[in-house]
């Protein structure tokens, strides 16, 4: 019996995915769950696995090539032999869509429908991603409008976005955006360099999209930096306490991580106004903690930010199992695309590779995010009945960056001191 694999919707706001690699050729057996491809959509790479075990007969897209959700990409034959006669990639039939972007069943090309859908431009589906590009950059509807689509069915690409942008730099287009939001696109630099001695690294996907991301949140915010240095002492206790039990019931290691998520967490319970997003010229209020970890993943080359999910509902082990679980499946491609999306507020350790502090970059739409440097003994004056002594303890700075437009000093100063006071004074009767 032949299955059809089609395109995953991986995600309520995904409507195509891009193939990165597949893992099987035509021909290959495979087993149940064993990987077939790899794909990219606008939120994250994900491995798609078989759902039999059988033979790969037929392969209907190619590596690089964007289809749309619930296309046909693949079939497996849970009958055939090794050794099926090969079946060559035929060209993706176009894939028909609503005004609101619902997916209908594939449909033969047909060049006159086509250009019946180019004469409906205002009537197009843009992607999320495509539509945010252009708010940022300011192009207007009628703009986006007229720009010529290279995806399925005619749909407006990020490429194609980034391509006009690039023209409109420099001069090629006659329609100008709004001066209310000024684009923010430079003309390319060309660099010279030692060809023979050097080497082309192409980005991934993964970095291509955290690169326009940071850009964008750059563009978007007005950054501000608050810092502080923080007493270790007693959760570096704690851990060396409990960290031999933890890791024998838990399976594995007790880190720094869940003890920073539970401070902040606590925190933004009391200042429940670093919990928001900016919207226009509207506050948006989260009533939820979505808390988000930043990930170094493919061996330190790229980012990513899974989300732990209601946070605040957690206690310490919770929290330390969530990291645990999040980060292991962000390494291996395993996230879901909504497990990195609606974060409300985000953690990046630099410390885990020996920095003493840094000062990152909003995670849009959030308006605050803090980074913890390395735990390093130094010597610092305590107060004693007797008077200031000069003592050694476990410090760490912290930095967080706020978004100006909505957190002002007070309040950004405020919550990373009320971080600070939760970690000096962790309670070392908590439970794991």
């Amino acid at each position: 019996m032949k299955v059809d694999m089609v395109m995953p919707q991986m995600g309520e706001s995904i409507t195509e995915g891009k193939i990165l690699k597949w893992y099987k050729k035509v021909g290959d057996k495979i087993l149940k769950d064993e990987t077939v491809l790899e794909i990219s959509t606008d939120k994250v790479d994900s491995e798609i696995p078989s759902p039999v075990s059988g033979v790969v007969v037929e392969l209907l897209a190619s590596e690089g090539q964007t289809v749309a959700v619930g296309a046909l990409i693949a079939r497996i034959d849970t009958d055939a032999a090794a050794g099926a006669a090969i079946t060559s990639i035929p060209e993706i039939p176009q894939v028909a869509e609503t005004s609101a972007g619902t997916v209908k069943e594939p449909v033969s090309e047909a060049p006159t429908s086509i250009q019946k859908e180019k004469k409906i431009l205002s009537e197009r589906f843009y992607s999320p991603l495509v539509k945010n590009i252009a708010k940022v950059e300011g192009i207007t509807q009628a703009e986006l409008d007229t720009i010529e689509g290279s995806g399925l069915g005619g749909r407006v690409t990020k490429e194609d976005v980034m391509n006009y942008l690039d023209k409109r730099s420099k001069g090629l287009v006659t329609t100008k955006a709004p001066t209310a939001i000024p684009s923010k696109t430079v003309t390319p630099v060309t660099y010279s360099y030692n060809t023979a001695r050097s080497e082309v690294i192409p980005m991934s996907n993964v970095r291509q999209l955290t690169a326009e991301h940071m850009r964008r949140s750059l563009d978007t915010s007005a950054h501000v930096y608050s810092l502080t240095e923080i007493n270790m002492q007693r959760i570096v206790n704690f851990k060396k306490l409990h960290e031999k039990d933890f890791e024998r019931k838990e399976g594995f290691r007790l880190t720094f991580t869940p003890f920073f998520i539970d401070a902040m967490v606590k925190a933004v319970k009391d200042f429940p106004m670093i919990n928001v997003s900016v919207d226009g010229t509207n506050i948006i209020r989260k009533h939820y903690i979505n808390f988000g970890m930043a990930v170094s993943i493919e061996n330190n080359t790229a980012l990513i930010v899974p989300v732990i999910r209601d946070a605040d509902m957690l206690n310490l082990t919770g929290l330390a199992r969530a990291v645990h679980d999040l980060a292991d499946r962000a390494r291996t491609k395993k996230l879901k695309p909504e497990e990195i999306q609606d974060g409300t507020i985000t953690l990046t350790n630099m410390g885990g590779f020996g920095s003493l502090i840094g000062f990152p970059i909003i995670n849009q739409p959030q308006v605050a995010i803090l980074a913890v440097g390395a735990i390093t003994k130094r010597p610092m004056v305590s107060e004693t009945p007797e008077g200031d002594a000069i003592v050694i303890r476990p410090m760490m700075y912290a930095a967080l960056s706020y978004d100006h437009r909505v957190v002002d000093g007070a309040l950004g100063a405020s919550y990373l001191e009320r971080v600070r006071y939760y970690l000096e004074n962790f309670d070392s009767n908590t439970p794991l």
